[in-house]
């Protein structure tokens, strides 16, 4: 079972003690908080796990809590229960970067489900991250001499073309090329292409 915690937050106890027992029993970790503002004070540092909140709550509820953590950079997948009637609060709320919703009363199966779910994706969207940040300190070894090699070789250039747009000789490209290649720790130029491709994919996310 995943060490990320599921941070649960609601006004309820009842339902705070419920949920918590559940997805203890579950191996899951918990963390409670009685209200959104609560937990923005206590907000981890490791930014790890998922939110689990009520929809509905005093001081500021789980669709004001999902913007203030947008507005604050927070990647934690929410999750957002709702009460009856408060579905057309769920949808704005996952317009706005939530991943899912459920209602009251729901099922421990429903519950748990939402929650593998929430924590699978942040793990993945944490390991991109990690990845992407990965690839940019390579990226900043480079000197800005290599990074025009190694764009014309992302664009399918071959040397000899390379050589002619930065009017070096093909055998100093050639040089660049091995040394871009160590930097990036890319084992072929395919390897290399799909180091960038990815690097801009998760960049436009």
């Amino acid at each position: 079972m995943t060490n990320a915690p599921v941070h649960l937050i609601d006004d309820d106890e009842a339902v705070r003690r419920a949920v918590s027992f559940l997805l203890a029993s579950m191996g899951f970790m918990v963390e409670a908080y009685e209200s959104a503002l609560v937990f923005l004070e206590k907000l981890p540092a490791s930014l790890d796990g998922c939110v689990l909140t009520d929809i509905r709550m005093p001081g500021m509820s789980g669709l004001e809590l999902q913007r203030a953590l947008n507005n604050r950079r927070v990647f934690m997948p929410v999750i957002v229960m709702t009460g009856h009637g408060d579905v057309p609060l769920a949808v704005q709320a996952m317009k706005e970067g939530a991943v899912d919703f459920i209602e009251k009363p729901f099922s421990d199966e429903t519950l748990l489900a939402a929650v593998r779910e929430a924590l699978a994706r942040q793990a993945h969207e944490s390991a991109q991250r990690a990845s992407h940040k990965e690839f940019q300190t390579r990226l900043d070894r480079l000197t800005p001499r290599e990074r025009q090699v190694m764009d014309g070789l992302v664009n399918g250039l071959p040397n000899k073309s390379i050589a002619y747009d930065l009017a070096i000789s093909a055998r100093t490209v050639e040089i660049y090329r091995a040394n871009l290649m160590t930097k990036m720790q890319a084992n072929s130029l395919p390897d290399l292409v799909r180091m960038v491709l990815l690097a801009a994919s998760s960049a436009e996310r």
